[in-house]
């Protein structure tokens, strides 16, 4: 009976979450309750099973991604106004894109009644050790079957990272290095001027 009662709370805050994500005026508040949303995706994970995948979900897209989300929506000075003005504007192609999508997962839904897909019999090599969980499993496959695979997408993603580095890097040409030694030399006459303005007439700069 706890395990329906957490199924149904975790679905309907996942589904609430991410439609107030969709719905937020506030680019802030709509990361806010995307983390909300990751949290209750990983716990219906936690539920079928897939401890791995409820792992993945808080480390990887709450404490990484939605966070990166969150400092970049924070930093930006986001312009409101252009941003609705850019929703209308683009209004015709994002219910087209919708339409097209629902489309498919109405034939995707179709398709399904009709029978499964042949896609081969497993072979039992990727089965999961006795006495051993999802994460301890997943682990010792990754390590030992796909270990070039694995070592060659940790390659690949070190490039992005170097290349965006790279791209993202600025020499600043507009700005005068700091000189402490003149810095340290000043005098206080020289920084600060002693005025007494009349009453009334307040102070120039």
């Amino acid at each position: 009976m706890i395990q329906v009662f957490a199924f149904y709370l975790f679905a309907t805050l996942c589904i609430f979450s991410g439609a107030v994500t969709i719905l937020a005026r506030n680019p802030v508040h709509s990361v806010l309750w995307l983390i909300l949303a990751f949290f209750n995706a990983a716990g219906l994970m936690v539920l079928a099973g897939a401890e791995f995948i409820a792992m993945l979900l808080v480390i990887v897209y709450v404490g990484a991604v939605a966070v990166l989300f969150l400092f970049v929506v924070m930093m930006l000075d986001i312009d409101f106004a252009e941003l609705r003005a850019g929703f209308i504007k683009n209004f015709p192609l994002g219910m087209a894109l919708a339409v097209v999508l629902f489309v498919e997962l109405f034939v995707g839904l179709v398709v399904r009644g009709s029978g499964a897909v042949a896609l081969g019999k497993a072979d039992g090599s990727a089965m999961q050790a006795a006495g051993a969980s999802n994460i301890e499993s997943i682990g010792a496959l990754l390590y030992s079957r796909y270990l070039f695979l694995f070592e060659a997408a940790g390659i690949v993603l070190l490039v992005a990272m170097i290349g965006a580095i790279v791209l993202t890097h600025r020499q600043r040409t507009d700005t005068r290095g700091q000189n402490v030694s003149k810095q340290v030399a000043r005098r206080p006459e020289d920084a600060t001027v002693n005025l007494q303005p009349e009453v009334g007439k307040g102070v120039q700069i």
